[in-house]
């Protein structure tokens, strides 16, 4: 629906995306509404809606929802065609209380939030190497946990099992239970409630060790990826694959768009959150970020409060000022970030190294 007219100079794009359409609004630079339409979520979609944004003016920004869902393949399409775009958060339930919610209301929303600067945060390409670890991750998750499930659920048939059975099998360790049960024969008919239950084990330990190699191929190729990507990293006490590569596809492949590393502490969700009042001077816990990525960090401290004798020290100096364990954990989990910090934008680290700029408002020099 169209509210203004005319090319009207520099203009801001706002998108609400979905997964078969996207609604797009543009705004001028006094906030002002131009106009709003829908485009299939194509990639002749994604040409027709840059065009369309570039028919009211000067296309300078656009604030995007959704860049690592929905809307992933219009963010590459415009920073290919030299869109500066930025990740746009959901309106807050406040918000939409008081003005409603529909596409046109969310699109626009999202311009505004663009042109104020009230989102500044840089998508992920997903181009790289980093979305092929992001994706290998995502497959070697599920079989883990299918391979769990698996376990629970041949020990869980051992339970109910006749005594000819569960005495065999019982006091194995997982890997010689699998075995054990994949070597099991069966003679007679299914109906016989003893050889189908040998069938049951023999089937689940097959999909055991199906899983097992599966998670193994992925461990192989996820091991050289992360060594590509980010050469060290694993280097670094306590940090294995699987915490890098959580914490690359957290960065992404363009880490360059976080300003410093307290902006990875906050990404991660470890930045600690001033909680002080009058004479009392306390932070209190960051439950923001990226859970998967604080979780990943938190996986490192319990091997380096056991190996690191550094750790070790820091630990009895903070206990020494009153901090409880939850607290030093806290502080350590910073501690780690700042350091993978330094090894996953592969830059060293420098006192004279400035951030890069933010994204200046439109329309102000």
């Amino acid at each position: 629906m169209s509210r203004m007219t005319g090319k009207t100079g520099v203009v801001v794009g706002g998108v609400d995306t979905h997964s078969q359409t996207h609604h797009a609004a543009v705004i001028d630079d006094l906030g002002r509404e131009v106009s709003d339409c829908e485009f299939p979520a194509t990639a002749a979609g994604y040409e027709a809606l840059a065009g369309w944004l570039r028919s009211f003016g000067e296309l300078t920004l656009a604030g995007v929802e959704g860049t690592s869902s929905y809307g992933a393949g219009l963010a590459r399409y415009l920073c290919q065609a030299g869109v500066s775009v930025v990740e746009v958060d959901r309106p807050d339930r406040r918000a939409r209380r008081a003005h409603g919610k529909s596409d046109p209301i969310d699109a626009y929303a999202a311009a505004r939030a663009a042109l104020s600067a009230t989102c500044t945060t840089v998508p992920k390409t997903g181009e790289g190497i980093v979305e092929a670890i992001r994706v290998l991750r995502v497959t070697r998750r599920s079989a883990v946990k299918a391979r769990t499930q698996t376990t629970n659920q041949l020990k869980s048939l051992l339970v109910t099992a006749p005594s000819e059975v569960r005495e065999r099998l019982a006091g194995l360790k997982t890997l010689a239970l699998v075995q054990a049960c994949a070597r099991l024969r069966t003679s007679g008919s299914a109906s016989d409630p003893l050889q189908a239950l040998k069938v049951a084990l023999r089937r689940l330990a097959r999909r055991h060790q199906h899983l097992t190699t599966e998670i193994k191929d992925a461990d192989a190729e996820l091991h050289s990826l992360v060594a590509t990507a980010a050469p060290g990293t694993t280097d670094l006490l306590g940090v294995g694959v699987e915490v890098a590569g959580q914490l690359l596809t957290t960065v992404g492949d363009n880490p360059q768009r976080m300003r410093s590393q307290a902006a990875f502490a906050h990404l991660c969700g470890v930045a600690p959150i001033p909680a002080s009042s009058g004479k009392t001077r306390r932070h209190r816990l960051n439950r923001g970020g990226d859970r998967a990525a604080n979780n990943a960090l938190y996986t490192v401290v319990p091997t380096r409060l056991r190996l690191d004798e550094r750790t070790h020290r820091y630990v009895a100096r903070r206990t020494t000022e009153g901090l409880s364990q939850r607290e030093i954990i806290r502080c350590l989990q910073r501690h780690v970030a700042r350091e993978l910090y330094q090894a996953l934008v592969r830059q060293p680290p420098s006192s004279s190294s400035k951030p890069p700029q933010r994204l200046e408002r439109v329309g102000q020099p």
